[in-house]
């Protein structure tokens, strides 16, 4: 096996064998030193990989005053710094890009929800007095449905039926049909 001064010098002159001598000898190791930084073999293996491209790519003009050996570990150190460096910026960038977007839909989605809110408050306007009455108990006020019948002196399965004849007509004021309950409590919230 020749010495790491003799592969680089090879190496420097072109020699294809030399560099696959060269990673033949420290691959493995440099990986298993990668590893446990990135904690991941697929992340290492691209680190070390990558050094070995630069290695060859700026063979000409690289001068490496310690061991070939020494230097590569140290170039996979510093690769795994700069890729840290990168991610961060990148997950910043995600952040801001998410940011931006979502505070887009909000105001987007904001019109439209006031928009539901409007439309269920006058859904609830135009149900019929018992009904209104039976789903403000419920949905408002918090009433039982045993508690509603008790205080109007009706059965529960009327105080039911009326309250799904009142979800139908809001769904059908909605017209894409979606009742969200949210919505409901919050136009109710808003009604004197």
């Amino acid at each position: 096996m020749l010495d790491d001064k003799i592969l680089w010098s090879r190496i420097q002159m072109g020699d294809h064998n030399a560099l696959k001598m060269l990673f033949d000898l420290y691959y493995r190791p440099l990986c298993s030193y990668a590893l446990q930084f990135t904690h991941n073999m697929l992340d290492a293996e691209d680190l070390v990989q990558n050094e070995y491209v630069k290695l060859w790519v700026r063979r000409s003009e690289l001068s490496i005053h310690t061991s070939v050996k020494s230097y590569l570990y140290k170039s996979v150190y510093h690769a795994y710094l700069q890729k840290i460096r990168q991610d961060k910026k990148n997950d910043k960038l995600l952040d801001s890009l998410k940011y931006e977007a979502l505070s887009y839909l909000l105001e987007e989605d904001n019109s439209e929800f006031i928009q539901k809110t409007e439309r269920i408050k006058d859904a609830v306007k135009n149900l019929p007095d018992r009904c209104k009455e039976i789903l403000l108990l419920s949905k408002k006020k918090g009433y039982k449905n045993r508690e509603i019948a008790e205080k109007l002196g009706i059965s529960i399965k009327t105080v039911e039926s009326q309250i799904r004849i009142a979800f139908k007509k809001i769904r059908e004021a909605l017209e894409d049909g979606n009742l969200h309950l949210f919505l409901l409590f919050r136009a109710l919230e808003k009604m004197k």
